[in-house]
This record gives structure tokens, C-alpha cells and sequence, in this order.
């Protein structure tokens, strides 16, 4: 029988800070001979916001809102295309932020904006989300010593990690393979890559989980 299996064309990577999505997308993108997207850094809000500036976080996070759209929306994933897209973000991840980081008043006009700019935004055919626990991503967090993310407190990276692991739960919009990368490297351990690199080219169908350790296969949820 012949395999009618197709790669997706829309690949998004998502999960908290230090857990390796950026370096799985330019893995991804590399591998597929993809178009990488990656998610927007600079933002002269940033530094006010770190600092605690009154109206910074709205500031900031419409900021990050409004190029994150522009990215996405620039995209060519027509019918005519034949192009694949690794993206190390999904829109949807935007709106997380926003609620952990703005008071009502502020949320009640960003999700405004916000809904309609999501109505103009294709929905990835495949969403990788990484995850891992938090004293994992705090030795992460030490250990890169990045100047942008030494303000980050360890109670703002639990909320985090929390609001992902909610925002996921329920996560319906796409296809969803979950990876636990608090027992792989997938950076170091090549044999971790390649298992992982099989996973995401088999067909992935709902939520399914990837286990690596002992040689188990992911499970449908």
C-alpha cells in the first residue's frame, strides 16, 4: 500500500524559556529544508517592563503582538505552495503572556486586537510542545547566564510553566506531540534527536506523547 503519509507543512515548536524550542525548530527547518520562523526578540518596551515601568507590560506585550501577527500573516501557505514552515512559536502563546502579565483593564483592550488578528492567522498542522520541570529549566536558566533573562524570578518561571502546561491541556487546534525534555538532550544526544526526528515524521493524530526512555513509543491520548 502506498504511503500517504505527508510531513506537515506548518510546524510550530512551543514551550517556557531554556527548553529548547528555538534549537529544535533550526534543527526541524534544517532537516526539511524548511522556512524558519523565529520568534521576535528585540523590543524597546523589554528593559521598562524588566523594570517594573507602570504601563510597560501592556506596552511590551502589544509590541509583541503586533510583530508576531506581521510574521505569521507574511507566510505562504497557500494551496499552490509547496512550502514547509518550522516556527518556534504559536500566536496563541502571545494571549498567555498577556494574562499573566496585564491587569483587566489592560487584557480588555488587548483582546480586542487580539482576536481579530488571530482570525487572519493560518493554524499550524503540527505543534510540538517541549516542557520540563522547573528545577530542569532553572539550571538551564543559570547556566546560559543570558543579560536578558537573569530579571526572570523563579516564581514568574513556575507561573509560566504552569500557564503552558494549562494552555496544552486544552489544546484542540491542531495536532499535538508533547516531549519531556527534563531525560533527553536532544542537543548533545544524537540518538535523542534521531528518535525524536523519526516521531515527528510518522503520522501524528490528536495529542500523543513522546517517551523515549526504554525504547517506548508515544502514546495516543
Amino acid at each position: 500500500m502506498a504511503n500517504l503519509f505527508e510531513t506537515p507543512r506548518y510546524i510550530a515548536v512551543e514551550g517556557p524559556i531554556r527548553v529548547g524550542k528555538s534549537t529544535l525548530a533550526r534543527i526541524l527547518a534544517e532537516r526539511l529544508n524548511a522556512q524558519r520562523v523565529m520568534e521576535p526578540e528585540a523590543n524597546p518596551f523589554l528593559d521598562s517592563f524588566y523594570d517594573g515601568d507602570r504601563g510597560a507590560a501592556f506596552q511590551a506585550q502589544f509590541t509583541f503582538m503586533v510583530r508576531r501577527f506581521e510574521q505569521l500573516r507574511a507566510l505562504d501557505l497557500g494551496a499552490r505552495s509547496q512550502k514547509v514552515v518550522v516556527s518556534d512559536f504559536i500566536f496563541e502563546k502571545d494571549k498567555l503572556f498577556a494574562c499573566l502579565n496585564l491587569n483587566d483593564q489592560e487584557l480588555d483592550t488587548y483582546n480586542r486586537y487580539y482576536n481579530y488578528f488571530r482570525e487572519q492567522l493560518p493554524t499550524p498542522d503540527l505543534v510540538i510542545y517541549l516542557q520540563a520541570t522547573p528545577e530542569v529549566l532553572k539550571k538551564r536558566l543559570k547556566k546560559k547566564n543570558a543579560a536578558n533573562e537573569r530579571s526572570v524570578s523563579d516564581e514568574y518561571l513556575e507561573e509560566v510553566i504552569k500557564a503552558y502546561e494549562h494552555f496544552f491541556f486544552h489544546y484542540t487546534s491542531s495536532d499535538l506531540l508533547i516531549v519531556n525534555t527534563s531525560d533527553i538532550d536532544f542537543v548533545d544526544r544524537n540518538e535523542d534527536l534521531q528518535e525524536l526526528l523519526r516521531k515527528v515524521t510518522e503520522p501524528i493524530k490528536g495529542t500523543q506523547y513522546f517517551l523515549p526512555l526504554g525504547g517506548q513509543d508515544a502514546l495516543g491520548a
